[in-house]
C-alpha cells in the first residue's frame, strides 16, 4: 500500500483524507506512538504530516509546506517537543504512561 490508498471526505468547510499508508512514514507503529488521541480520534503528528506531504513530491503539498513549516514552528513555541527514544515509548507503555 503506497500513500494514494486513502478515502477522500468533501462534505464540509474543508477537506478530510484518511490515508492508509502514506508516503514518508517509517511504519505504523511508530506514526502512532508520536500521535495524540482525541475523543475517538487518532491524530498524526504534525511533523509526521509534514514528511509525509514533502514525501509525496506533489505540487499542491509543495505549496502547503512553507505554511505547515510555520504553523509547527510557532505550535512548537508553546507546545515543547519531548524528544523520545523507541526503548522509552516502550518502557512507558509497559507502565501504562503513554
Amino acid at each position: 500500500m503506497k500513500g494514494k490508498d486513502f478515502v477522500q471526505i468533501k462534505t464540509g468547510p474543508f477537506d478530510v483524507d484518511l490515508v492508509f499508508a502514506p508516503d514518508g512514514i517509517g511504519s505504523f507503529a511508530e506514526a502512532k506512538a508520536r500521535g495524540l488521541t482525541e475523543g475517538i480520534f487518532q491524530i498524526a503528528n504534525l511533523r509526521d504530516i509534514i514528511s509525509s506531504k514533502r514525501a509525496t513530491g506533489r505540487k499542491k503539498d509543495e505549496i502547503e509546506l512553507p505554511l505547515l513549516e510555520s504553523f509547527r514552528a510557532e505550535w512548537e513555541k508553546g507546545h515543547p517537543v519531548e524528544l523520545r527514544s523507541a526503548s522509552n515509548i516502550a518502557a512507558r507503555k509497559s507502565h501504562g504512561q503513554v
